[in-house]
């Protein structure tokens, strides 16, 4: 008989239709490690004094679409779940890099059958985790064996399974390992990826950015980026300077729900007027102003044209020709990061900023749309 799952109180309600991500792998391989890292800003030494997970725990996690979460104990199997695989968009499997025995291999090549049968083509993601304990060949040798093993395990039962969707991840929690392959996990599972990613190319194009990001802002993990290839040391770079902004967030907590609470008087009809937006940067001076609409009377739109939406800058190299880093909030719970020539930015500052702009409104459209989607399904 299937045990109930324990559902766990988070931020998002769990009310709304989610997307549903299992994840599996034996006693202490770091799959509440690594939940709590992403969703829940643990800081990654202090998940060594984390409980055992003794039951299925489903997390609601709100990002760019609503996730659900399953944290689940060693001993889990498929029929004791409390839900069909069928359910479930995505499973990720954690496996210790040292552990190179029968025992997680076996459990994971159960799942994979078990989940092929009843949703053919479901991704399958490994993630080879704690892989700070090695040195640098003993890594790669046992991610290669690990790797190796699996896929001649599924071959010897059906040599059809050569071709199932299986993808390996090398992950830690002590570097950004762990949220570019988590990054690359949720982007398979959002539809409008090539809209998003088309708006990042022609916002890159029109700004001479070379490198651009769409943020999830509290886990860090990169919704979307634009065609150019992914840098792992810009990934790196754009990751903690989010973390730092992230850390100043509450300064301006205030001023954002001061503009929100605006008393709105009665009598007048709706007009609009010009008012200076006063935006933190940590390039250069330390505000800058640029107009924006104000409705005195907000109509009943989603993304009203008085949210605050902070932004911030910083130079990286000085040194000519000079880079810096801009970060612009685009919803509440995405931001984008982009490299930008120094020389772009301090000359053309108010093309960047009317670019941002209708960047923001593509992106809200298209959030809106895949909310309608859901919620219609």
């Amino acid at each position: 008989m299937a045990a109930a799952p324990h559902h766990v109180a988070d931020d998002a309600p769990i009310a709304a239709h989610r997307t549903k991500i299992l994840l599996l792998g034996l006693r202490r391989s770091g799959k509440s490690s690594i939940f709590n890292v992403l969703f829940k800003g643990t800081q990654p030494k202090q998940t060594f004094y984390l409980e055992t997970t003794q039951k299925v725990e489903v997390h609601s996690v709100d990002t760019v679409i609503p996730l659900e979460i399953w944290d689940t104990p060693a001993n889990v199997t498929a029929d004791t779940l409390g839900a069909p695989l069928s359910d479930f968009s995505s499973i990720i499997f954690v496996i210790d890099i040292r552990d190179l025995y029968n025992q997680p291999i076996s459990k994971l090549v159960e799942f994979i059958i078990a989940a092929n049968k009843v949703k053919p083509g479901i991704p399958i993601e490994v993630f080879v985790h704690k892989a700070e304990k090695l040195q640098e060949e003993d890594k790669i040798e046992n991610y290669r064996q690990i790797n190796d093993r699996v896929l001649d395990r599924l071959i010897d039962i059906n040599p059809d399974y050569e071709h199932l969707p299986i993808n390996f991840y090398l992950t830690s929690v002590y570097d950004h390992s762990l949220h570019e392959s988590f990054s690359k996990v949720l982007q398979k599972l959002v539809d409008s990826l090539p809209y998003l990613e088309e708006l990042l190319n022609v916002f890159c194009a029109n700004s001479q950015s070379p490198k651009a990001f769409l943020f999830d802002v509290r886990s860090r993990l990169y919704i979307a980026t634009d065609a150019s290839p992914v840098d792992a040391a810009t990934h790196n770079l754009c990751c903690d300077y989010l973390q730092m902004l992230n850390s100043f967030g509450q300064l301006y907590k205030s001023i954002s729900e001061t503009i929100r609470q605006q008393p709105t008087p009665q009598t007048p009809p709706p007009t609009a007027s010009s008012v200076p937006s006063r935006t933190p940067s940590l390039h250069g001076s330390a505000v800058s102003e640029a107009p924006i609409t104000q409705v005195v009377h907000p109509p009943t739109w989603k993304h009203p044209k008085e949210l605050f939406y902070p932004s911030a800058a910083t130079t990286l190299h000085p040194v000519t020709p000079g880079t810096t880093l801009t970060y612009h909030l685009i919803t509440k719970h995405l931001a984008l990061l982009a490299v930008l020539p120094t020389s772009v930015y301090e000359s053309r500052r108010g093309l960047l900023e009317y670019n941002i702009v209708f960047f923001r409104e593509g992106i809200q459209e298209i959030c809106d749309v895949e909310e309608e989607v859901r919620d219609g399904s």
